[in-house]
């Protein structure tokens, strides 16, 4: 069992910037493809990024690439999602998960098989 939690969401304004991080459990957090989802509301699940086992795979959403930076720490057991031109439409509940296929592309919720609770994550215009 995989338990993941996120934290760093909160309000900012347009053009500021967030870190997100998600904690995870577990000794083989090091094998996993870990991945940032989110959900705004009234709208499915989307991809944002994601990060194979050792961060030398990394693939972002078209949306924000080039504003967002996914990370990972082994050691610690942690991933980071920072964002930076926050934009209105990035107001979303952010998800992070964790694909233990070890898959450096997956991109769809049902690809990851443990998800974190989410940390809300409001844009001001």
């Amino acid at each position: 069992q995989v338990q993941l939690v996120e934290s760093g969401g909160g309000l900012v304004q347009a053009g500021g910037s967030l870190r997100l991080s998600c904690a995870a459990s577990g000794r083989t957090f090091s094998s996993y493809t870990m991945g940032w989802f989110r959900q705004a509301p009234g709208k499915e699940r989307e991809f944002v990024a994601v990060i194979n086992w050792s961060g030398l795979r990394i693939y972002y959403a078209d949306s924000v690439k080039g504003r967002f930076t996914i990370s990972r720490d082994n050691a610690k057991n942690t991933v980071y999602l920072q964002m930076n031109s926050l934009k209105s439409e990035d107001t979303a509940i952010y998800y992070c998960s964790a694909d233990t296929s070890g898959s450096y592309s997956a991109t769809k919720p049902y690809e990851y098989d443990y998800w974190g609770q989410g940390t809300q994550v409001t844009v001001s215009s």
